[in-house]
């Protein structure tokens, strides 16, 4: 079996190409380390079930390195695409998901990648986790011919497949959920949607009127608010005479979650989608999350909150570093192991950042493309009578 030590100083020498074998001074093989462990999580709090989720999670050495990998790979996208911002490369609206990346990691680990998902504007951390690579999510932010909308649709609008967007209206895209869940439940798939939305969006009349018909129709859908404390600049308590999210499907079961440990996602999320499976119809999850930037990146998020807040956020939830100390203190890792990691993904988001600021942008000609699916070519109306446009599908 091969040396742990060679292992990583090969992978560093790759990545930096200096020889660091000198700096690496533990050598362990795999043989050391344990493949698999079970680990306590808090207890979710249910309404409308006898039972919720197990108090305990497994959790194998390849997954959770695949978990601290992706986690950490959204982690600095999104602190790159802060940057960019501040650059002036990106423009216009941009809603980051630091902090919340247990959330996204949790929901997709549990879920297959034929179920649905559907999301608000804070979209970046699910475009990545359904398929879509840094480069092309953040070259869409700078609005470049290579990102995933092909540079039209910002950092709202991103779709892969099975994934409905990034949708900039708050609270529209619930209805569209229920939808989803509908179309699974008459082609008797076997399929979920999870819809998501935000506490500032919970206390939208068009929720109320989509938990009424999933729960009519019994639709398999999982809806799923990220209460990350604070809607905009108004915190939970201000927003809302009832902050039990979970509870607010009333006739609906509903789970509470710790929303910073992405073992206790997960679990929830299995125990949610093999409800919905097994035909009992839609069921409430509400994740109890936080993020580190303010609403918006116009929004420096320090005049609702104070920074001691944050940081004690980060210095006892973040879920990278949960997970992190998780995995070390089972000897289920290294902590050369998460060095490499930390390395490459730093590598591969700045490959991408500098893809995503000299990449062209879309030409004029194509502004009015894909207007449609699949149709003939169309004239579309400009501006100005002598404006000649055309829509290619």
């Amino acid at each position: 079996m091969k040396n742990m030590l060679t292992i990583i100083s090969n992978a560093l020498c790759r990545i930096t190409g200096k020889n660091v074998g000198a700096r690496v001074v533990v050598s362990r093989s795999y043989a050391d380390f344990t493949p698999q462990a079970t680990f306590d999580i808090k207890k979710c709090e249910v309404h409308r079930l006898e039972e919720g989720p197990a108090g305990k999670a497994e959790l194998t050495r390849e997954q959770g390195l695949q978990y601290y990998r992706t986690m950490q790979t959204i982690r600095r996208m999104e602190l790159r695409a802060d940057q960019l911002y501040k650059q002036k490369i990106i423009r216009g609206f941009c809603h980051l998901y630091d902090g919340q990346e247990a959330c996204a990691v949790g929901i997709e680990s549990a879920i297959n990648p034929s179920d649905h998902l559907i999301t608000a504007y804070r979209s970046h951390g699910y475009t990545y986790t359904r398929g879509v690579s840094v480069k092309e999510i953040l070259a869409e932010l700078t609005g470049r011919k290579g990102g995933v909308a092909k540079g039209k649709g910002g950092s709202m609008h991103m779709y892969a497949p099975h994934f409905y967007g990034g949708n900039g209206i708050v609270g529209a895209q619930i209805p569209l959920g229920a939808g989803i869940a509908l179309a699974c439940q008459y082609q008797g798939n076997n399929q979920v949607c999870v819809t998501l939305y935000g506490d500032g969006a919970a206390n939208q009349g068009q929720l109320f009127e989509s938990f009424n018909m999933a729960a009519l129709w019994k639709l398999p859908c999982i809806f799923i608010c990220e209460n990350n404390r604070y809607g905009m600049g108004t915190s939970v308590e201000r927003a809302s005479a009832s902050t039990d999210y979970y509870m607010r499907g009333d006739f609906i079961p509903g789970i509470r979650v710790d929303g910073m440990d992405v073992l206790c996602v997960r679990e929830a999320t299995k125990f949610a989608a093999d409800h919905c499976r097994a035909g009992k119809g839609p069921i409430v999850m509400e994740l109890q999350t936080y993020r580190y930037h303010g609403h918006s990146m116009s929004d420096p998020g320090v005049s609702y909150r104070t920074r001691e807040e944050i940081q004690e956020v980060r210095s006892k939830s973040d879920p990278i570093s949960l997970l992190k100390e998780r995995m070390l203190s089972s000897n289920m890792a290294s902590a050369e192991e998460f060095k490499v990691i930390d390395v490459e993904i730093r590598k591969e988001v700045e490959e991408a950042a500098q893809f995503a600021t000299s990449d062209p942008e879309p030409p004029l000609e194509e502004l009015c493309n894909h207007i449609f699916y699949n149709e003939a070519p169309i004239e579309v109306r400009g501006t100005n009578p002598w404006s000649k446009l055309k829509s290619v599908s």
